[in-house]
């Protein structure tokens, strides 16, 4: 076979494996399970933080019919799980991000409704509200055309603003509008409008948020365009931009500096392995500047925050190649990364997480003026476990729950 052609396969490959895993991270595991019926999940996909207690959301497939069922756990300042409820309505579901209203715990995710959702594998999109001891409060679905998903949640005031998307199953064609989503609810769980953006096959908001009145949601559009998108508290869209070299999960992380925005993703520019990246914008969504993380295998960054002292910290994940005997053999490990940048884009450290077993980085946060990651591993079993990393400044690990 020709040497290029060889190269190319196996790079087409590593992509496809890599864009797989991603894709976990933001609509669950279910592929994984399906025709595993042994195989035990629990994982976390967003966490926050209040007076260093915690709140995550996830799911797991702990029960008989090892559907996957969306989770949201509380935490004391010593890590003990103070409860965990399950949302137990209908089929499969998943909670993606999460919000506090005083006490209560407000979740955003997706799930199969009816038997009908669960016979043609779509899901609606989802908002749930729990009181601070996991008593349901409300809960309400959404959804314009056959599959939608709600993945981020902020809280203004007294309403909520949630990002997703809702899309036409297997390409179809139709005459609904649908794409990535903006929506706004009030507390009680009614829905008071939602803006679509995009098409409605493929495009997709996956994170928010508000500054000075306005709403920055970011995504991803058709044909692979990273977006950002600039409304009013009203939805009414004031600018937007797009990047043309992400991967298929687009822009996935957003968080806001002075008068800037950065955001997380990956970039694949002339058809390379897909890097990790940060982008800056103004708040008009003007382009300003990048830095591109290159890794050993295929790389990016999942979420992004600042901390105290408005450095830029990235989670995200890496893949390497497995040895054996000093020699490469065809699979794939998945690491977990953590990055450090200042306000510039200069890289001040990255670091890698991980050794024998896969790991997925999915959020962090600033708890206690560590840097507290969460996600999940797989281990021997076949299992998948979720996990609390903890960080220092230097990026050392303190501690692993």
């Amino acid at each position: 076979m020709n040497k290029k052609l060889l190269k190319k396969l196996k790079l087409i490959t590593l992509v496809c494996s890599i864009i797989l895993i991603v894709e976990i991270i933001f609509v669950g595991y279910y592929v994984f399970y399906k025709n595993k019926e042994s195989l035990y999940f629990d994982g976390i996909n967003a966490v926050i933080s209040e007076n260093n207690n915690l709140v995550t959301v996830g799911s797991n497939n702990n029960n008989d019919n090892h559907f996957e069922k969306a989770k949201v756990s509380k935490y004391n300042e010593k890590r003990e799980k103070t409860f965990e409820k399950l949302y137990n309505i209908g089929y499969n579901s998943v909670f993606f991000g999460v919000a506090l209203d005083d006490e209560d715990i407000v979740a955003v995710g997706s799930f199969e409704k009816t038997d009908s959702d669960h016979e043609d594998s779509v899901r609606r999109a989802l908002i749930v509200k729990y009181d601070s001891q996991g008593e349901l409060v409300f809960d309400s679905d959404f959804k314009i055309l056959d599959n939608s998903k709600f993945t981020a949640i902020k809280k203004v005031g007294d309403n909520y603003y949630v990002t997703g998307q809702s899309i036409y199953k297997n390409t179809k064609v139709g005459t609904k509008s649908g794409g990535a989503v903006l929506a706004k609810y009030d507390n009680d769980g009614n829905l008071m409008w939602s803006k679509t953006y995009g098409s409605s096959k493929s495009a997709i908001y996956n994170d928010l948020i508000v500054v000075n009145n306005n709403i920055y949601t970011i995504g991803m559009d058709d044909n692979n365009l990273g977006i950002i998108c600039k409304y009013d508290l009203d939805g009414n869209l004031i600018a937007s931009n797009g990047y043309e070299y992400t991967d298929d999960i687009g822009f996935s992380g957003i968080v806001n500096i002075g008068d800037y925005i950065f955001i997380s993703g990956s970039n694949s520019t002339n058809g390379d392995n897909a890097n990790a990246m940060i982008v800056k914008y103004d708040l008009n969504c003007n382009y300003l500047d990048e830095v591109i993380y290159k890794g050993d295998g295929i790389t990016r960054y999942n979420r992004i925050i600042k901390d105290n002292h408005d450095n830029l910290i990235v989670i995200g994940i890496m893949t390497s190649n497995m040895k054996s005997n000093n020699k490469t053999v065809d699979s794939v490990n998945y690491d977990g990364i953590v990055g450090k940048y200042d306000f510039n884009l200069k890289p001040i450290s990255v670091v890698q997480y991980g050794d024998d077993k896969d790991d997925y980085f999915t959020d962090i946060k600033m708890v206690d003026g560590e840097y507290l990651v969460v996600g999940y591993s797989l281990y021997e079993d076949g299992s998948y476990l979720s996990k609390f990393i903890r960080y220092s400044d230097a990026l050392k690990v303190l501690g692993v729950d």
